[in-house]
């Protein structure tokens, strides 16, 4: 009899563990609590609008074609995908502005005419973040974090030294380079890792691989896209899903959890994996004595930003933008100081915007636009609608004097989301949305465990454990997490055999042995 797994959320770790589990032989139940799968990758459809209602950039496909490979899938058996070209838009102070180039050769033609021999340095920054990316991605990002034992060979020693492990990234990008725009564009990816470059390891340069080597690209429909790509080839795979099933409590015997309690009813189980928010697990669900951490632990920890987010229908067409901008007319270090050091709402915050409606005309009704604004902001702040209309005000008379046109009178639709649904939507820890922060105290081992420490058959995966936020992280935490519920099983005595997956190419079948 097939042992059975319940994985509690249906964002991309859960999405991840579920098909990892299921193609190892396990009976696999995933328990969500909103009404469609993919977490913050949910959608939603308003006026004719289709919305991503969370991430929107695509990066390090590698990572992606690695996770569809291990089940003789490719991502084009799902989505269809293009290289955004230009990657992106970035408006500086005094109405100037750069459109970041796919094509190496055009990038360093505009790396050399802001900073003359810059360019020779791109290669050289790039080929170290090449090197920290395979040391990332080879020694690090799949181990599970759980001893310090797995990191003790000479070959990792080594990297650790050379990806310059203790110094901050601001730090080392700027022994290459020292124009402001440059160094704004060059600290820019590290956002996506929740922490100012004053506390980014400069491990995480290979960050800058990912944006200029490997390329920004846009799965068409959208993140979601992706998400309900995976959520399919879990079907494939025997996953069963039960939708609008929040988890309330459970049931344990001899310091093992045997069933999962849901507003839907009640599941067995012999392993569980929480996918959802760890701290909403730990300190909500778990008992007291039953938990990993304590209350004073969660509150030390280092969040990601919240985020306030406006969700747009234009009923024109827009100029002077692409489809991914960052407006860093303002101050970055004022604004990463007023979430990190100081937290409260911004003076003048950095944002984003997103018009994915320019490269795909499925997002919006012809003739119109579909825009996605993003305030970052501190974590555990008030949220009310006063604030929300400010900052709406505020980022709106910038946009608009930036790109040089009227939107605000062609607004047909509009929604704001913030703290407040976060927390409703996802049980996010301080109404975070990405996470928890990768600082140097928070990397790897020293992130939440994926392992419970009281309850045998408990795990976790997803954005606050490893290797950490992001949605390429989260695929990967999800394999991890699977190979060790596999590992305890082994160890366990448990009988279970790997399922034959079909070929998407050949429609052959082969047995898939256990690793």
């Amino acid at each position: 009899m097939s042992k059975k797994v319940i994985v509690i959320g249906a964002g991309f770790s859960g999405l991840s563990a579920a098909c990892f589990l299921a193609k190892d032989g396990y009976e696999v139940t995933v328990v969500e609590k909103n009404s469609i799968p993919g977490g913050r990758a949910r959608k939603f459809a308003a006026e004719g609008f289709e919305f991503d209602m969370g991430p929107s950039w695509y990066w390090l496909p590698d990572v992606f074609e690695r996770f569809f490979a291990n089940f003789d899938r490719k991502p084009e058996d799902y989505y269809d995908l293009q290289r955004l070209d230009p990657s992106y838009k970035v408006f500086f102070e005094n109405n100037e502005s750069m459109e970041i180039e796919a094509q190496m050769q055009a990038l360093k033609a505009q790396f050399e005419e802001l900073e003359p021999g810059s360019s020779d340095k791109l290669d050289i920054f790039l080929k170290e973040a090449l090197y920290k990316y395979k040391v990332a991605v080879d020694k690090l990002v799949y181990k599970p974090g759980l001893s310090l034992l797995e990191f003790l060979d000479w070959s990792f020693v080594e990297g650790a030294f050379k990806v310059d492990l203790l110094n901050p990234i601001r730090d080392h990008i700027k022994k290459f380079f020292s124009n402001p725009k440059l160094l704004e564009v060059l600290e820019f990816p590290v956002l996506f890792l929740g922490a100012t470059p004053q506390n980014t390891p400069a491990l995480y340069s290979f960050m800058n691989y990912a944006d200029i080597g490997l390329g920004t690209w846009y799965p068409q429909g959208g993140l979601h896209s992706v998400a309900k790509g995976i959520h399919k080839m879990a079907t494939e795979l025997g996953v069963n899903f039960v939708f609008d099933a929040e988890v309330k409590s459970y049931e344990k015997d001899n310091k093992q959890i045997n069933i999962v309690k849901t507003v839907k009813g009640n599941y067995q189980a012999d392993y569980i994996v929480a996918s959802c928010d760890y701290h909403h697990i730990d300190k909500d669900i778990l008992s007291e004595q039953d938990s990993n951490y304590s209350e004073s632990y969660w509150q030390g920890r280092t969040m990601s930003p919240s985020g306030l987010i406006f969700y747009l229908g234009i009923d024109k067409k827009l100029d002077n933008i692409l489809h991914h901008n960052l407006f860093f007319d303002k101050s970055f270090d004022v604004h990463a100081h007023e979430i990190y050091e100081d937290p409260k709402w911004p003076t003048d915050p950095l944002f984003y915007v997103c018009a994915p409606s320019l490269t795909d005309d499925s997002v919006a009704p012809e003739g119109k636009e579909n825009l996605f604004f993003l305030i970052p902001l501190a974590p555990g702040l008030e949220d009310t609608e006063e604030m929300r209309s400010k900052y709406f005000d505020l980022v709106m008379d910038r946009f608009e004097n930036l790109t040089k046109q009227n939107i605000r009178d062609h607004i047909i639709y509009k929604r704001s989301y913030a703290h407040k649904d976060f927390e409703l939507d996802y049980n996010a820890f301080q109404g975070n949305a990405y996470g928890m922060a990768n600082t140097l105290m928070q990397t790897h081992i020293l992130r939440p465990s994926i392992k419970s420490k009281n309850i045998k058959n408990l795990f976790f995966t997803g954005q606050l454990t490893v290797p950490g936020p992001g949605v390429p992280p989260s695929l990967i935490s999800g394999e991890v997490v699977a190979k060790e519920v596999l590992k305890l099983s082994k160890k366990n005595g448990d009988s279970i055999s790997p399922i034959k997956i079909k070929n998407k190419e050949n429609t052959a079948e082969r047995e898939l042995s256990l690793k």
